[in-house]
């Protein structure tokens, strides 16, 4: 065998036994399948399928209204609230179709939503925490005080607020802001969190701290990402969906989508030629 082909053959040995070829597969927590949207006539979502792992953190990428955030919401059931919507195809949890057998109150518990600017009530950072807690029932102040500290102990944030609790969340900065929002859905106890551009708004110095806060928090959820920073994705994510006019392109292992896609357009996107 010639020296060039042996070298070849063990180039692609390399390549199958790199670290971007090892991801573990994880247990699916959300299946969907043959997914399409309507507002009224018009479509905005095509033929959808996507498995998504549990405790990873899948980046949903694309340009400006290609369906993302549509998608997002529909994995909460948000889209219901918006008139005209027709959804038709499947959307399980943990093998259970949310359009079918859940309540959907029960289902935004189970599935919480960080948005893309931090939406705190005007009262104070306890209050704002324990706001889900006491609507479903939780009375006893013991038991809050445990709830609100370990939600901001998960969040990232207790040692920042920790003694001003009382005082009005809307008086945080704008990184504080979201972490006090992380807190808030972490308090309902859910299996996933949907984070529309979580960072968006933010400054540099925030952003990497909810970034390092996702990478925490990964570990107990899983999370479901849009960004428009293709460094972030980059960064936070395990698996990442790229989204073109209502369909997906391409769905992988993050690191082949940034550095060896299949299809020519998520080449051309992720690598600044259009978006």
């Amino acid at each position: 065998m010639s020296t060039a082909l042996l070298e070849r053959n063990k180039e692609s040995k390399e390549e199958e036994l790199s670290p971007m070829n090892q991801q573990i597969e994880k247990a699916t927590k959300i299946s969907v399948n043959d997914l399409n949207l309507f507002y009224g006539d018009k479509q905005a979502l095509y033929n959808i399928s996507i498995d998504i792992q549990e405790k990873q953190v899948t980046a949903l990428i694309g340009p400006s209204g290609c369906g993302k955030s549509t998608f997002l919401r529909t994995l909460n059931r948000m889209n219901d609230l918006i008139d005209g919507v027709k959804i038709s195809g499947d959307i399980t949890i943990d093998h259970e179709n949310i359009y079918q057998s859940h309540d959907v109150i029960q289902l935004r518990t189970k599935v919480g939503m960080v948005f893309q600017k931090p939406n705190l009530f005007p009262m104070s950072i306890y209050d704002n925490v324990a706001y889900g807690p006491r609507m479903q029932g939780i009375k006893s102040k013991r038991e809050l005080n445990r709830i609100v500290e370990e939600s901001l102990r998960g969040a990232a944030i207790w040692d920042e607020v920790k003694g001003r609790l009382k005082t009005s969340a809307l008086g945080l900065s704008g990184g504080q802001q979201q972490r006090v929002c992380i807190a808030r859905a972490i308090a309902m106890k859910p299996e996933v969190i949907l984070m529309d551009e979580p960072t968006s708004a933010l400054d540099p110095i925030s952003t990497l701290k909810v970034e390092e806060l996702i990478a925490q928090l990964k570990k107990d959820y899983t999370i479901v990402i849009v960004t428009h920073n293709m460094q972030q994705a980059a960064r936070v994510s395990d698996k990442t969906a790229f989204f073109l006019n209502g369909e997906i392109i391409e769905y992988d292992v993050t690191k082949k989508i940034f550095s060896n896609p299949k299809d020519q357009r998520t080449e051309d996107y992720v690598t600044g030629r259009f978006g």
